[in-house]
């Protein structure tokens, strides 16, 4: 079982790793990818539903790019993340006059997020976005405890994740080959060997990165369980998988060829009215 002490520098190892990386990824990711563009957005908008006007919490932000998403269709927006070189790339990202508001915050910090987010002028939230972000914070219950206190009743979070059943460091994609009916035909699977039980390994988020960073892998019931002890229900649910034939860079990279597995998720859950 982890300490306190391992949590607090498993954490500040990934702080200095998104430092370190922000340019790179920045450059890189830009104002969004393929799987930003069809698999999460899509589904985000579906499950957010934002409006203009609403003031809409942007969890772990990164360079901004889902702030300013949401801030382009109208929406208010607070923005944070524990990393400062991706604030201020966020920052020098944004058009003069957007309606956001960045923070330098770090999500696994219940008391800083409720000093700096609750009972302001700029709290009470009618809903949260935390995308592709969970899997970075060492320690996700301190949030799951605190955003009941920042969302107004009938709130909403919505939460995207690699997914942790197919897409995980575990992960092995595998191409095959086989006769079916006279024919031979190419398949395309992934193979898991650890799913159940929450690990941390390091890994990549883009090939090339200067630091390699950790991702914190928990299954599924750990996030849903951890949302319903905290007064939410699930009430929106989407498996996100590129269509077939959606090109890819390499046979064995993310793309149409497995169409039938889904690497990210999308989850919307809201607290009683």
């Amino acid at each position: 079982m982890k300490t306190d002490q391992d949590i607090q520098a498993a954490n500040e190892e990934t702080r200095q790793a998104w430092n370190t990386n922000a340019a790179y990824w920045d450059e890189k990711m830009g104002e969004g990818n393929d799987f930003v563009n069809l698999l999460e957005w899509p589904a985000i908008l579906r499950l957010l539903e934002p409006q203009p006007g609403q003031h809409i919490l942007d969890i772990a932000t990164g360079n901004g790019l889902t702030a300013r998403r949401l801030a382009g269709l109208g929406a208010q927006v607070t923005a944070f993340d524990f990393s400062e070189e991706l604030i201020q790339l966020a920052k020098a990202r944004s058009t003069p006059g957007l309606p956001i508001r960045y923070l330098v915050l770090d999500a696994t910090d219940a008391s800083a997020l409720l000093a700096s987010l609750a009972g302001s002028p700029h709290s009470s939230f009618p809903s949260a976005l935390c995308n592709m972000a969970l899997f970075d914070m060492a320690d996700i219950e301190p949030l799951f405890h605190v955003l009941p206190r920042l969302l107004e009743p009938g709130g909403r979070f919505v939460f995207s994740l690699t997914h942790p059943a197919f897409n995980n460091t575990s992960s092995v994609h595998v191409a095959e080959e086989m006769d079916l009916e006279g024919q031979i035909v190419s398949t395309y699977s992934v193979k898991v060997s650890r799913y159940m039980t929450p690990s941390q390994a390091h890994g990549a988020a883009l090939q090339g990165q200067p630091k390699p960073q950790l991702y914190f892998e928990r299954p599924l019931q750990y996030y849903f369980n951890l949302g319903f002890r905290n007064g939410f229900v699930l009430d929106g649910f989407e498996e996100c998988a590129f269509p077939p034939g959606h090109p890819q860079s390499k046979p064995l990279s993310w793309g149409g060829n497995f169409s039938e597995i889904p690497p990210v998720l999308v989850a919307r859950l809201r607290l009683p009215a």
